[in-house]
């Protein structure tokens, strides 16, 4: 790859990258927009859709996502209240991107070893 990184008050590639980067990362994020690049979720939905997230990060994700333009979050005035979210259109220009993370999948992903999930809660001691 190209290194872009310039100085002299051009575009600093490098950096930029740096803030793309950043707005995608987190444990989550990139599956939630997968999701919701299939279509619209309500929240127990998500939650649901991804094993091992709590409510507590998937809120925090959600709202990240939102805050960067990413998703958009629409309340419905009804008992009980309804919330579903949607993937945006500056989020669908990440489609390429998607396409090709796919393609790539496709085509190493069985070279790949899974990984183990850790256990979850305490662990009893032997002893």
């Amino acid at each position: 790859m190209e290194d872009q990184t310039m100085s002299g008050g051009e575009i600093n590639m490098h950096e930029e990258m740096r803030r793309a980067f950043a707005l995608l990362s987190g444990k989550w994020k990139l599956e939630i927009l997968w999701l919701l690049n299939q279509r619209l979720h309500r929240f127990g939905e998500l939650r649901k859709a991804i094993p091992g997230i709590t409510q507590h990060m998937l809120t925090a994700q959600l709202r990240e996502l939102e805050a960067d333009g990413l998703v958009s979050r629409t309340v419905f005035a009804e008992v009980p209240p309804r919330v579903e979210y949607a993937i945006t259109p500056k989020a669908r220009g990440l489609g390429p991107t998607m396409a090709a993370l796919t393609a790539w999948w496709n085509e190493h992903g069985r070279s790949i070893p899974p990984k183990r999930s850790p256990p979850r809660g305490r662990q009893a001691r032997g002893g």
